[in-house]
């Protein structure tokens, strides 16, 4: 994603009963509390011109944890945003032993913090998506008009160079999460062949067998 690489070195069926009407919290934008469900939606309750994955999103999850410590779940429905978001809000809802479930949509980057959850659920009619990042030709030119004085980068050669080096770390650590979270590695490894201009929504069968839907 466009401004993220700079952080990235750093991855039986199941079947829902109805949940029962319960009144909704609206808290902060994307976020709405529902008894001891989070419910993180950047699709159809984002404000306008964030319908996305955010780093703002990183403080605004912590603190609705820290205000509600009864907060057992995180319901997700993403198509994905900031890498660099996605890692550091899952790294907290480890940190915090939720569980995730996935209503409507999770794909590209929001399947990273559906991953970190202990039980990994998905309601029937959803969907699970994958493919690879990408960084258009703009945003890099970007990138190195901005940066390129502070990394001692003299042409966009030398920028091109670091981009190839931080990829392969990045893959790498994407892997590695998404094996450490269960995720078989073959399977794993299928995600990062899907090409950036388009898209793979296994079956919720693959998902189950390949250890991405856990209960």
């Amino acid at each position: 994603m466009p401004g993220c690489f700079r952080s990235l070195t750093l991855a039986a069926l199941l079947s829902f009963a109805p949940l029962a009407l319960a009144a909704k919290e609206p808290l902060d934008g994307k976020f709405t509390l529902r008894d001891e469900t989070l419910i993180y939606d950047t699709e159809t309750a984002a404000p306008k011109g964030e319908a996305e994955v955010t780093a703002d999103d990183i403080d605004r999850l912590l603190e609705m944890l820290r205000a509600n410590p009864d907060i057992r779940v995180l319901e997700l429905n993403s198509n994905g945003g900031s890498v660099y978001a996605s890692s550091e809000m899952a790294r907290i809802v480890i940190d915090f032993g939720l569980d995730t479930i996935v209503s409507g949509e999770c794909f590209s980057s929001c399947v990273t913090i559906f991953l970190a959850g202990n039980k990994r659920q998905m309601m029937l009619g959803s969907k699970i998506g994958f493919h690879q990042p990408k960084w258009p030709a703009a945003a890099i030119e970007n990138y190195y008009e901005t940066w390129k004085d502070e990394e001692g980068w003299h042409n966009p050669f030398e920028l091109a160079s670091w981009i190839y080096a931080d990829t392969q770390s990045e893959v790498f650590e994407e892997l590695t999460y998404m094996i450490g979270r269960g995720v078989d590695a073959g399977f794993a490894v299928r995600t990062k062949g899907v090409r950036n201009d388009d898209e793979w929504y296994p079956s919720r069968i693959e998902l189950m067998k390949a250890g991405v839907l856990r209960d």
